[in-house]
Formats: structure tokens, sequence, C-alpha cells
């Protein structure tokens, strides 16, 4: 059986894609940043503030298009929404 092409999403689901990666970005450099700075409280007050909005974030759109992740790291409504595509790392 031929795996299902992915289907088309909205505006929003690529808007809030892209703002998963920005920052996933920002929260990388920061981690790194820190490794090597484990004082500097205000980039530690900027990683809690960044890691706050990203949780925001993916919440809001796991509520919309299902999980972003798997093994216990996001819910899924019913039926399950594995077996549905795209998944973000198709788009």
């Amino acid at each position: 059986m031929e795996p299902e092409a992915p289907k088309a999403c909205d505006a929003k689901y690529y808007e809030l894609l892209e703002e998963l990666q920005a920052l996933d970005f920002v929260l990388i450099e920061l981690n790194l940043y820190l490794d090597t700075h484990p004082g500097d409280y205000q980039s530690i007050e900027q990683y809690n503030k960044f890691s706050q909005e990203r949780m925001r974030v993916a919440h809001e759109f796991q509520q919309l298009y299902g999980p972003l992740m798997n093994f216990g790291h996001a819910f899924s409504k019913y039926p399950w929404e594995w077996s549905q595509t795209p998944w973000p790392w198709q788009v």
C-alpha cells in the first residue's frame, strides 16, 4: 500500500511551525552560550522566557494539528493522530 501524500495545511500550520523553529534556534544558541557562561543571569532569564514561549506555541500547535513528538512527549486526541499526515518533519 502506497503511503498517503501529505495533505495541504492552512497558513497557521506553517506559521506555528516556523515560530517553533525560530524559538528552537534561539534556545539552542542560549543553551550553548550558557554552557560557557553559567553565571549570566540575564541569559538564564532569556532562556526561561523563550522556553515558556516555546511550550505555549507547541501547545497551541498540538491543540490545532496534533502531536509534535511521540513517546509520551505529546498527547493524542481520538482517534490516534500519529496515523494522520503530514507530520511536522514532512513539511
